[in-house]
């Protein structure tokens, strides 16, 4: 498992969040059942810098929380069976490490301090929630429809609730 951690931001996070964030990672691809070795990259970035990739991304002029870019398209969401051809292989998995390459992460850590602060509980939860909304993307996971919506946030609840992170 390769977990790449990059801070592109001088705002403070205040815990241990490579191994926090590495626990939630892991956790959400063995709720996921996904039977490889997986590549995931997190950013942290300000306001700024998640304001210009939503706009060059999405179109959206916008600073948003986090942003997902997942490497392969999941129909149904999870259904890992899509990567098991040598096209596959050759477009989704690390050629060095054989890891499969889920995607990238893009957190703001200007609006995970805000958004904690408005949902009154720390900044080490949002930061996890936000990682674990992002996993659930990158697995194939959206919520544009209200049965989406719920199925994921049971997810999200469930990858948090197993590894005791909690609204504190």
């Amino acid at each position: 498992m390769t977990i790449l951690i990059e801070k592109e931001t001088d705002e403070e996070i205040g815990f241990d969040y490579e191994e926090t964030l590495k626990n939630v990672v892991l956790k959400s691809i063995e709720i996921e059942n996904c039977p490889y070795e997986c590549e995931v990259n997190i950013t942290f970035t300000d306001n700024i810098g998640i304001c210009r990739l939503n706009r060059d991304f999405r179109k959206i002029d916008n600073p948003t929380d986090v942003l997902s870019f997942p490497m392969a398209d999941y129909n149904p969401p999870a259904n890992f069976s899509i990567l098991d051809s040598d096209e596959a292989t050759a477009q989704y998995f690390n050629p060095e490490s054989g890891e499969l390459l889920l995607g990238d992460i893009v957190i703001s850590i200007e609006r995970a301090k805000k958004q904690a602060n408005e949902y009154g509980h720390s900044l080490k939860r949002e930061i996890c929630f936000l990682t674990a909304h992002s996993m659930l993307h990158l697995m194939g996971y959206d919520h544009i429809t209200d049965r989406d919506r719920e199925a994921m946030e049971s997810k999200q609840d469930e990858i948090l609730n197993a590894l005791g992170i909690t609204r504190d």
